[in-house]
């Protein structure tokens, strides 16, 4: 079998990798998002266009160092009214997020780059639309105190196979894909190019 990496320390990337037994190792990519970001929100390019973008920078990065190995690159916006959401460097920022995002709907666009020898072999898009509940004020702060930091680790300040779970109404989209990693369409390419077996 060709080795697998991913291009990212994502933790939850890593668990749905490991829990369905795929055979990989994880190297972070070290790509500065916030050039890419500024560049193509200029040029008025799709939110999903900008996810692709990252994912395929990601897994470039990696498979230019290892060529002869299997790289996924993945990554996830949050766009919400016309609006690109980062993940929130402080609690207090994540607060102010999910206040906004209350009652409201929001789509995270997924993207995945699968690459060998920095040629892109498989590109994976996801949709999903999540619809917050209009959680009380006394929710928020609990949630906010038993979250805690992991609040600034996705970019909407939520774990949807957490505790995150209670903040919606209503969810359409594949529940790997909103957790970082559309499995099946990964699998599937796996396969095709040699990762697993078939």
């Amino acid at each position: 079998m060709t080795e697998i990496i991913l291009a990212s320390t994502s933790q939850i990337r890593r668990k749905i990798l490991i829990d369905c037994a795929v055979p990989h190792r994880a190297i972070a990519p070290g790509v500065d998002e916030a050039p890419i970001k500024a560049v193509m929100l200029g040029q008025g390019a799709p939110h999903a266009a900008i996810a692709a973008a990252l994912a395929q920078a990601k897994a470039a990065a990696i498979s230019r160092l290892f060529p002869e190995a299997i790289v996924i690159g993945a990554d996830q916006v949050l766009s919400f009214e016309g609006e690109l959401f980062d993940k929130a460097p402080t609690i207090a920022l994540a607060a102010e997020n999910l206040n906004r995002l209350r009652g409201r709907t929001h789509q995270l666009l997924g993207a995945v780059s699968i690459q060998i020898g920095a040629v892109e072999h498989r590109a994976i898009a996801s949709v999903a639309t999540l619809t917050c509940r209009d959680f009380s004020d006394d929710f928020l702060a609990d949630y906010l105190h038993a979250e805690g930091a992991a609040l600034t680790q996705s970019v909407g300040g939520y774990r949807l196979e957490g505790l995150g779970a209670q903040l919606f109404a209503a969810i359409e989209g594949d529940y790997f894909g909103i957790l970082g990693l559309p499995l099946l369409p990964v699998l599937a390419a796996l396969r095709e190019l040699g990762g697993l077996p078939a």
